[in-house]
């Protein structure tokens, strides 16, 4: 089984449904996965966006670029949630997500790549562990660009966003 960042936009009042309820969050969130499973979407149409397994590796390119804002695990825990998968879900507010989305806009997957050795990596135990070569560093390129759609459109229509590992 592999873990995925799995990433939901959602309207400020279905945020605030989604905290008093975090049992219909989840709900909300498999009736648009399932929507989606029919209906081929831009990263922008989308409502659900999941970056698969690279997850770690961009919260640590992220992190290495003093990115402001935790988009990999959220900023704020649910109060009552029970495990999504791989621990309860986190939010950001609309706020955060319109500052998430205009910082990834000034940056390109090649500044966040720049000075790592693929060793580093390892070293730091990213998961998953394939980094047996320079060449695994692009392994999350081809997810960089659609997150930062996928939060750009986000931000241009007011939503907040629910943040979770599965």
């Amino acid at each position: 089984m592999s873990m995925n960042g799995e990433y939901l936009r959602v309207t400020p009042a279905e945020l605030t449904r989604a905290l008093k309820d975090p049992e219909w969050a989840l709900d909300l969130v498999e009736e648009i996965q399932d929507v989606q499973e029919d209906i081929e979407t831009t990263p922008a149409e989308a409502r659900h966006f999941t970056t698969h397994q690279t997850w770690n590796l961009l919260d640590f390119l992220l992190k290495r670029s003093a990115f402001p804002i935790d988009i990999v695990h959220g900023e704020e825990p649910f109060a009552e949630a029970d495990d999504w998968g791989y621990g309860p879900p986190q939010y950001m507010t609309a706020d955060r997500v319109r500052l998430a989305a205009d910082t990834l806009t000034q940056m390109t997957y090649d500044q966040l790549i720049q000075c790592i050795d693929h060793s580093e990596l390892a070293a730091a135990e990213i998961y998953p562990q394939i980094w047996d070569s320079p060449k695994s560093l692009e392994w999350a390129r081809d997810l960089f660009t659609p997150l930062t759609e996928f939060f750009q459109a986000a931000a241009a229509d007011g939503h907040a966003m629910v943040i979770w590992l599965d």
